[in-house]
């Protein structure tokens, strides 16, 4: 039989709290599992305004404790009720000054598996996000999920290819994406890279972005969240460029094994010859 993975993902404005936004997202995930779904993520710093649109100390406000904080509590407990992996992004707060753009990684037990922080920050117009949070320090995890080995790239992170490599080796099968992307250049990349990099690392991507213009800056979010399978192919429907939108796709596991056998990238890699790479 083959191994089908029914997943979701979830693009959507900012509500204009937190509140209602968390509401939001129960509803979404409950939704979701209706649909049969047993796996979700959501978009970048899903229960706050993508607030890195301006450089206000006020905001460090939104950031919060993982696990232990309210939004990753809330939600194992709902992941353990409907039997559903979830990809949490959040504003962490490890300690005073030290904050981390971060995704909590959620079993379907409602197990807390660990996280990972964004490691590559930018700093452009619209997007001062060194103003808040420091680079991430924990690597490139990949957990083992209750539906295969799942791992996180947050935003900024996909014009990266070696963190998108890592997860590949360490076994990734399925890569969520979550973002705040706006309107302009980059929405020609967002049609691009994260099916080339699913190609090249021969794994499943989900790509999640924010849709509207938020409170805090004039940045408008266009959304086309997507699936895409290890041939770069969009799984389903690219979703609204306007509206929020629940995703939810079968994704075939089997053509991970399919496409490494056909594509041997894994096979042909030289990685003693990349030594000079990481020395710029």
């Amino acid at each position: 039989m083959p191994h089908i993975v029914r997943a979701a993902l979830v693009q959507t404005e900012w509500t204009g709290d937190t509140d209602s936004m968390l509401a939001a997202h129960e509803k979404y995930a409950r939704d979701a599992a209706a649909q049969g779904a047993r796996i979700i993520g959501f978009q970048e710093v899903f229960n706050a305004p993508y607030f890195c649109q301006v450089q206000e100390a006020e905001h460090y406000r939104w950031a919060e404790s993982v696990p232990d904080g309210p939004t990753v509590t809330r939600f194992q407990a709902l992941a353990r009720e409907l039997n559903m992996v979830m990809v949490l992004p959040v504003f962490e707060i490890e300690k005073p000054g030290f904050y981390y753009n971060t995704a909590a990684v959620i079993d379907a037990d409602g197990t807390y598996l660990g996280k990972y922080r964004k490691h590559h920050i930018p700093q452009v117009k619209g997007f001062w996000e060194k103003y808040y949070f420091r680079p991430g320090n924990l690597g490139w995890p990949v957990f083992d999920t209750a539906v295969g080995r799942v791992g996180v790239y947050i935003c900024y992170d996909r014009h990266f290819p070696e963190g998108w490599r890592a997860l590949g080796l360490a076994g990734a099968q399925l890569v969520y994406n979550p973002s705040a992307t706006s309107r302009g250049l980059s929405a020609y990349l967002w049609q691009l890279e994260q099916p080339a990099s699913a190609v090249a690392n021969e794994y499943f991507v989900a790509a999640i972005n924010r849709v509207g213009r938020e409170e805090y800056g004039d940045n408008d979010f266009y959304g086309t969240s997507y699936f895409v399978d290890p041939r770069g192919q969009f799984v389903g429907d690219v979703a609204s460029d306007t509206a929020p939108e629940l995703v939810v796709r079968d994704l075939d596991f089997d053509l991970i094994d399919e496409v490494r056998t056909q594509w041997a990238f894994y096979r042909d890699r030289r990685p003693d010859a990349y030594g000079p790479l990481a020395e710029g």
